[in-house]
């Protein structure tokens, strides 16, 4: 209900602004997620959702709306990760983040066990989309492997909440109550690729390294021409 009544909110605002207002407004809540802890208030994704409705009305265009919520997701993140990285431990000391400090300790050890596919995922999840850039930051992860896992997140999220909210017109409120489960199909059909990519890629390389049973073998070769 209560999420139900900001997109709403959000809508009657957003309607009101000129074109340029909008772009910089989605822009600045998305980037501000995880480098402003933004999304502790107001998740990304709502954001999102609803600059996809607005663009559906025809008062911005939707391309530009992706391209701005990918871009302002990958700097965001990587403004996120240089903070973790220098301030971590400080700001795990701040009200908002103690309260949460089991959480997070999981999450690190999620990141120090499966690094990039950790980060990846955490962009589909509300509360790990706000916290795992600075987590990764602090856990001193390698930026660019940090950045690959956060860029392809990036772009597939952005992209599909944007098209989400721009298909979705007026029925925005009841697919917002879903947008959770709409991430979760999207990060388990790319997971089940990856998946399904690695296993076939594993099974080339073995029938590669199998022994070509039709060569000649050399003593074979030797010993009929021996006879001749």
């Amino acid at each position: 209900m209560f999420a139900a009544s900001i997109v709403s909110y959000l809508l009657s605002e957003i309607h009101r602004l000129p074109g340029p207002l909008v772009y910089g407004l989605v822009t600045l809540l998305v980037f501000g997620e995880a480098a402003l802890f933004i999304g502790f208030i107001l998740p990304g994704e709502t954001a999102v959702l609803v600059a996809g409705v607005v663009a559906s009305q025809g008062h911005v265009n939707v391309g530009v709306v992706a391209a701005l919520v990918v871009v302002a997701a990958i700097t965001g993140d990587s403004v996120g990760y240089a903070v973790g990285h220098r301030y971590g431990e400080s700001l795990m000391k701040l009200p908002i983040l103690k309260r949460r400090r089991g959480a997070l300790d999981r999450a690190l050890e999620g990141l120090r066990r499966r690094g990039p596919i950790y980060v990846f995922i955490g962009r589909f999840t509300a509360f790990l989309r706000a916290v795992m850039p600075g987590l990764a930051g602090m856990s001193r992860m390698n930026y660019r492997r940090f950045l690959f896992a956060n860029a392809l997140g990036g772009i597939i999220w952005g992209v599909s909440f944007t098209l989400l909210g721009y298909f979705a017109g007026t029925a925005l409120t009841r697919i917002e109550k879903y947008a959770s489960w709409v991430g979760l199909c999207v990060l388990i059909a790319m997971i089940a690729f990856f998946i399904i990519f690695h296993f076939a890629k594993k099974s080339r390389e073995t029938n590669e390294d199998e022994p070509d049973e039709a060569e000649p073998r050399d003593g074979v070769d030797d010993s009929t021409e021996n006879f001749e």
